[in-house]
């Protein structure tokens, strides 16, 4: 069963499942509509978690079938991105390769084309597997995810100018310059007397991307606070999703999370002017969600819902 539970000037929130949500008669006008599919999962551990994860044989099947499930409702030059965490073999300092085989069986299942792999790199993420790094020490800090692109075309909406950039010091100075050298470097790149003469707004960013989630005074968590909401446990920074949005993106395209969590996908694409749709399982995430958005239409379920609790 799916339900919507609040709208907002560009999005809607949707409670349930994510299977039952693809499956039902709501979700049909969104079919091939959807020009970005950004999510992070359940990370695909060896270890059960208090979630309700699955794992092992189970996680890579249901994970195969969501690519299956997403391919009809993403449009034609639409992308996929994913984020997918390590995970480490129970009880071993030995990393495990389910990630990756998730990841195959995903890009498998319907013949997506792997555009680009991104590397998330949290400044902030605490030292871990503990037992390997802090006790034993024989391992270093694990301290980033992947985060996979991937589209049914090779060639994508995408535009790298939306995302980029300040130029260093160096670099202005470069650009201000008309005097440097020329020639062929020991990359055997030739460099004509030109090539840093044109301004063009900015750097091209790399494919990794640094960020930390330590922000402890924003307003969704002042709002679950005011609330008492507990918050999502795992939040992902702002930056993250709104890189993809901008670069994958345009004002009036419809982003999709699957797993909405907090709703940070639906705040950014609200700010950026995107259209968006989220899915949540929690229903108290998805209450804690509303602390993202000025303003937010109830719909009759909440408006029900909060009667049923007074």
């Amino acid at each position: 069963m799916i339900e919507e539970v609040y709208k907002t000037k560009f999005g809607i929130s949707y409670l349930g499942d994510i299977e039952s949500a693809l499956k039902s008669e709501k979700f049909i006008r969104y079919k091939g509509k959807v020009d970005l599919i950004f999510f992070s999962p359940p990370f695909p551990l060896n270890r059960k978690k208090k979630y309700g994860n699955l794992q092992n044989d189970e996680y890579l099947k249901w994970f195969a079938n969501l690519g299956v499930l997403f391919r009809e409702f993403l449009s034609d030059n639409g992308s996929v991105v994913v984020e997918l965490g390590n995970s480490w073999n129970k009880g071993s300092p030995t990393m495990s390769t389910l990630a990756l085989k998730a990841l195959l069986g995903f890009l498998e299942s319907s013949d997506y084309k792997l555009c680009q792999q991104f590397i998330w790199f949290n400044t902030a993420k605490l030292p871990s597997p503990a037992q390997w790094v802090t006790i034993e020490r024989i391992r270093v800090k694990d301290s980033f995810t992947n985060i996979w692109w991937m589209s049914k075309s090779e060639r994508p909406q995408a535009d790298n100018r939306k995302v980029l950039g300040a130029y260093s010091k160096r670099m202005e100075k470069l650009l201000s310059s008309k005097n440097y050298n020329s020639g062929t470097r020991p990359s055997e790149h030739q460099i004509n007397d030109t090539s840093f003469l044109k301004d063009n707004g900015g750097s091209i960013p790399s494919n990794v991307l640094v960020s930390a989630n330590t922000q402890s005074n924003t307003p969704y968590l002042k709002y679950c606070r005011a609330n008492k909401i507990q918050p999502h446990p795992a939040r992902m920074p702002n930056d993250i999703p709104e890189f993809f949005v901008k670069f994958l993106t345009k004002p009036g395209d419809l982003v999709f999370d699957p797993f909405g969590g907090s709703n940070t996908t639906g705040q950014v694409s609200e700010q950026l002017e995107r259209k968006w749709i989220s899915v949540e399982a929690n229903i108290h995430y998805i209450e804690g969600s509303k602390g993202r958005f000025e303003k937010v239409n109830n719909t009759n379920y909440d408006k029900k819902a909060k009667d049923n609790n007074t």
